[in-house]
């Protein structure tokens, strides 16, 4: 099975790597890496984000060791537009999180367009922080958590009830 995903992953985090793994339990696994325009364009709010070598280059390392774990293949493409390479190839699967499912109802419209088969749309739940708020990189980029979703010290005492 063909398993297409894609995003920004700046800076990687266990919610990543938990859409990384349910992708690699389905088969082989192509990830979208979006460009460092659409990566400026589809942020949700102004913060930087690391050039697209440099994140081809932690998204590799994290990909191998799945892949070996799995036992599957995997490739990284550029992604320049939101529904990237998932409307264009022969793929199977679109693993997404609760933001991005409409862009996967998108890629199939699209894909409808252009003749070919619909993805089997598979939403992977967001990883909950030790707060209760989701992990995503933009907390962590703000020093609220770290990778792992827990608190940094400055945080800690005003997240949780005394």
């Amino acid at each position: 099975m063909k398993v297409a995903l894609g995003g920004t992953f700046d800076p990687i985090h266990d919610g990543h790597r938990r859409l990384f793994d349910h992708a690699f339990e389905r088969g082989d696994v192509t990830v979208g890496l979006t460009s460092d325009d659409l990566a400026r364009e589809t942020r949700h709010e102004e913060r930087y984000v690391r050039p697209f070598e440099e994140r081809r280059a932690a998204l590799e390392t994290e990909l191998a060791a799945l892949a070996e774990e799995h036992d599957r293949e995997y490739e990284i493409r550029r992604l320049d537009e939101p529904t990237g390479i998932a409307a264009e190839e022969d793929f199977d699967v679109l693993v997404v999180s609760p933001e991005t499912e409409n862009g996967g109802v998108e890629v199939n419209r699209r894909r409808a367009e252009a003749g070919l088969d619909p993805l089997d749309i598979e939403v992977v739940d967001h990883l909950a922080a030790e707060d209760g708020d989701i992990v995503s990189s933009t907390r962590i980029v703000r020093g609220e958590i770290d990778e792992h979703g827990t608190l940094t010290p400055e945080r800690e005492g005003r997240a949780r009830p005394k």
